[in-house]
């Protein structure tokens, strides 16, 4: 038997098999039952029925030590307190009094305590070591100062998404050109409105013939300026010539106006890791689909795909449409929004596995640069685009046309008449989903402006005034109002006394005419027109003070209440089959 079993036969307590050894200052196991203290020789047994032992053992056998006490009996329920069992023990005033034991309460709590403590500092340290983890997964790029820098949480935010057709990872070597640097193949802007009540994706044909202007790169070397080029494709932003993401964003600044304040690059591994990540993706399809070049086999209806399949979905040219590169567009715009739908649903946010994944894929997958290349910086981006309403996420396309060059038409170039008044929306946070609060607005101004009859530009007499704080804005409106518009009876006044926010016209009664032509023209808002109370003389100008909210000659200060006729939309919070 072990000590603890050999206490409870003889009715020993065994917590009183421990006692302080007074000589040593320590306390040492006692298996004797006796209670009386004997010199070391001396034997001592017990009384009448009792087993006698010996105190004299060694204390290699567990023995009492000269000056070490007895261990004490426990009290039988009917004994009077300071009696013992059949005479010769010592009165219980001169026993150690026990020391009160703490209740079960009080130890499961500090128990309880003590584990949550270490699970707590466990967390911790794995959440630590997890995180850094996380940090190590993401790939940066240094864009030599191509974007804003970084982005505030009380303006928009414009990031520049690019698919790569580079052909990393495994399993990738077989899809296309496996030599690929890495073209600009897919490529979107996510426009996310101020008050992040909306937000515009515009896609960027990679075909579109643009000039790519010149771009700084940061190489292993040093700063590196690489020049250039007019009238070729605009995919050839990245990857050709060195060229990295920095120079596709300065692109895509000259093509639409809107400054781009960070990329996020990803290659064929992202859709693959990604969807694995959140357990798929539900697609829909008009028609059986069995295109041997993808290698997309689907049966008409809706499909949950993930991996290769997913791949394939967004890979395919002869799916869909006729089987261009814009209506591929179409299909990838599809499947985001369902991307996007099955992100922020309660399946994907409620699940801790999924959003572990998610992580990992999303990280490995992403290349970024510097100004978000941290999670903590990721975070805040994300948590600033998490606030957009699926509803109002809007997927559209750069309006184009066929390029007029070509016999055999294979490239585009961009549709200026719909795609100034779309730049504009963008800049102006204008939703392509019409948010009902701005749709109001949008339509009540466009209404006043739009009120009573207009002069011929030839007619119209106006002074220009810059209070832009832009140099040289007066004289680049002015040139583009007498060479586009024939607005020839105008002058610049170079610069207004002070700046101003926002671009005025000031006008008489009886120009009302002539300042709505010039609001047509400009874009201006009604809340620009400013009516005075007296005529004014036969050749007597109208006051043009450009503002703050200037953009360019030929920039509409206003956007439009609604995308142009024709500017194809997708929505994100809604299903479409592709055709």
């Amino acid at each position: 038997m072990d000590a603890h079993s050999r206490g409870r036969a003889d009715d020993i307590d065994p917590a009183d098999q421990w006692v302080l050894n007074p000589q040593t200052g320590n306390y040492e196991l006692r298996l004797e039952h006796s209670t009386e203290q004997s010199a070391p020789s001396a034997p001592s047994t017990r009384p009448t029925g009792r087993r006698a032992t010996t105190t004299s053992r060694t204390a290699t056998t567990g023995s009492r030590t000269a000056g070490v006490p007895g261990q004490r009996r426990r009290r039988t329920s009917g004994a009077p307190e300071g009696s013992g069992h059949g005479g010769g023990t010592p009165p219980a005033a001169g026993r150690r009094k026990r020391k009160p034991q703490k209740s079960r309460k009080k130890k499961a709590l500090m128990w309880t305590s003590g584990v949550t403590a270490g699970m707590v500092v466990a967390l911790a340290i794995t959440a630590y070591a997890y995180y850094e983890h996380l940090n190590s997964n993401i790939s940066t790029v240094d864009i030599a100062g191509a974007g804003s820098g970084g982005f505030k949480k009380d303006q928009a935010i414009n990031i520049l998404v690019i698919g790569t057709d580079k052909r990393t990872g495994d399993g990738n070597e077989g899809y296309g050109d496996k030599n690929s640097a890495g073209h600009a193949d897919t490529t979107i802007l996510f426009h996310v409105s101020k008050d992040r009540t909306n937000a515009t994706a515009m896609s960027i044909p990679r075909d579109l013939m643009t000039d790519i202007p010149d771009c700084e790169t940061k190489t292993s070397e040093g700063t590196k300026v690489i020049p250039g080029e007019q009238n070729v494709r605009f995919n050839t932003s990245l990857g050709q010539a060195d060229r990295d993401p920095g120079c596709t964003m300065r692109t895509v600044k000259e093509i639409t106006g809107l400054t781009i304040d960070h990329f996020m690059m990803a290659d064929f591994n992202a859709v693959k890791t990604l969807t694995t990540a959140i357990g798929g993706v539900e697609v829909c399809v008009a028609k059986d689909v069995d295109d041997k070049q993808s290698k997309l086999k689907l049966t008409k209806g809706k499909h949950m795909i993930q991996g290769e399949d997913a791949l394939a979905f967004v890979r395919t040219r002869h799916a869909f449409g006729n089987e261009s590169d814009l209506d591929r567009i179409k299909t990838q715009q599809q499947f985001l929004g369902s991307m996007i739908r099955k992100m922020k649903s309660s399946e994907t946010l409620t699940s801790p596995s999924k959003l572990m994944d998610l992580a990992e894929a999303a990280t490995q997958a992403l290349t970024v640069d510097t100004g978000i290349g941290s999670i903590n910086k990721l975070q805040d981006l994300g948590s600033e685009l998490a606030k957009v309403n699926p509803k109002n996420i809007t997927f559209t396309t750069l309006p184009v046309v066929d390029n007029p060059a070509e016999t055999v038409k294979a490239t585009v170039v961009v549709d200026e008449a719909k795609a100034r008044p779309l730049f504009s929306m963008m800049q102006n946070d204008v939703s392509l989903t019409e948010v009902k609060e701005k749709q109001k607005d949008a339509k009540n101004a466009q209404a006043a402006l739009l009120k009573g009859a207009r002069a011929q530009a030839s007619e119209v007499r106006v002074d220009v005034y810059n209070g832009s704080g832009k140099t040289g804005a007066a004289q680049r409106t002015l040139d583009w109002l007498q060479n586009d518009e024939g607005v020839f009876k105008s002058s610049n006044k170079s610069n207004a006394p002070h700046d101003i926010p926002k671009t005025t016209l000031e006008f008489a009664p009886n120009q009302a005419d002539q300042a709505r032509k010039l609001a047509d023209l400009m874009g201006l808002p009604a809340t620009a027109l400013k009516q005075g109370t007296a005529d004014a003389g036969e050749r007597e100008p109208m006051k043009l003070t450009l503002g703050g909210d200037f953009k360019g000659a030929g920039v509409p200060i206003a956007a439009p209440a609604k995308a142009p006729e024709g500017v194809q939309k997708v929505e994100a919070d809604k299903q479409v089959c592709a055709e």
